[in-house]
């Protein structure tokens, strides 16, 4: 319980929850009625409060629309909202989004016009999920997901970017402005930093026009100077053609599933594991990412058992230094690789 809680807004805080019957993550629950109490009761200005009240709502409206689709695959397709129809780069996210549909993925976007209803077209409606923003020079979401239940309108940037982030599994950024790219290096930030969990960020361009060669460019200013590692070039990869966009998705869950931390141990689950030269390979390529003890197959963690997680799922674990995720996904590459 965060120090500036007061006993008494905790104490009532569990009777509250008790009260409304919440059976899961009843600790969790306590917590966010106390502090939601503890900050009325700090009494802030009317600004703060409501800043509060509706970045709450939002999520609250954001979480019930995705959750009938927790268990489907999502990418997140990032990009201007001024390119028109006609402009090819329309047709490139069209094209990926239809790609990724027939491969079993589900689009999410921003909702607006641009490169988001292009991916939407492609997707098409039953695939496609929509997270908008409400601006002064904007009309709302496009046409094509604006009376869909899998639409939600939200009044704050950070909320809507959570929302972006968190639901999918794979991104791919195409050019557009200071949004697009303030989204584009939110995604590198929170993967570089552990934030986030590793996943596949493709920049796709339009064949002949490298946009993102400036971006790239820029990152390997950054390394040169030390003020990024080498191997944070390994976060993302830039390309123009949409069938090895989604190769490049596709392939990065070829055997890899996921990623659980369990105190300072890193725990990743595969379809299969590795075999000992494989594994004395990761070792040996990959021990400056372990603080202490070796990359070893893992039985399931006693809280990966009390939560059903993945259990049927391989598993290696170690030690994990907390920084180098551009190795981590050099090392899913590599366990990705033993399925072929």
């Amino acid at each position: 319980m965060a120090s500036g809680v007061s006993e008494s807004a905790a104490a009532r805080a569990r009777v509250i929850v008790e009260e409304l019957g919440v059976s899961g993550s009843v600790r969790l629950a306590t917590e966010l009625v106390s502090e939601a109490l503890g900050l009325i009761t700090d009494e802030p200005d009317m600004l703060d409060l409501k800043i509060a009240t509706a970045a709450l709502a939002e999520m609250r409206d954001a979480y019930e629309m995705f959750k009938p689709y927790k268990n489907e695959r999502k990418v997140s397709i990032f990009g201007s909202a001024r390119i028109k129809p006609d402009d090819p780069l329309y047709a490139q996210a069209r094209n990926l989004a239809a790609a990724l549909a027939d491969r079993g993925w589900m689009t999410v976007t921003g909702a607006g016009p641009g490169i988001m209803q292009a991916g939407m077209e492609g997707a098409g409606v039953e695939n496609s999920i929509g997270v908008s923003i409400r601006l002064p020079f904007e009309s709302g979401a496009n046409s094509i997901i604006a009376d869909d239940d899998k639409h939600v309108s939200m009044k704050y940037f950070f909320t809507r970017k959570l929302m972006l982030i968190k639901e999918s599994q794979g991104f791919v950024c195409l050019p557009g402005g200071v949004g697009t790219l303030d989204e584009t290096f939110e995604l590198l930030t929170l993967t570089q930093t552990g934030k986030g969990i590793p996943v596949p960020i493709v920049l796709l361009d339009e064949p002949g026009d490298p946009y993102w060669e400036a971006v790239d460019g820029l990152m390997q200013q950054l390394v040169r100077r030390g003020l990024v590692s080498a191997g944070d070039t390994a976060l993302y990869t830039i390309t123009d053609s949409c069938d090895e966009a989604c190769r490049i998705i596709d392939e990065f869950y070829a055997n890899y599933d996921s990623i659980r931390f369990v105190g300072d141990h890193m725990v990743m689950r595969m379809q299969r594991a590795p075999t000992n030269a494989q594994l004395a390979d990761l070792n040996e390529r990959y021990g400056h990412l372990v603080v202490d003890g070796t990359i070893h197959r893992a039985e399931p963690y006693k809280i990966e058992v009390r939560d059903d997680d993945k259990l049927d799922l391989e598993r290696i674990a170690f030690h994990f230094t907390r920084h180098g995720y551009g190795d981590i996904i050099r090392l899913i590459g590599d366990i990705n690789s033993y399925v072929t």
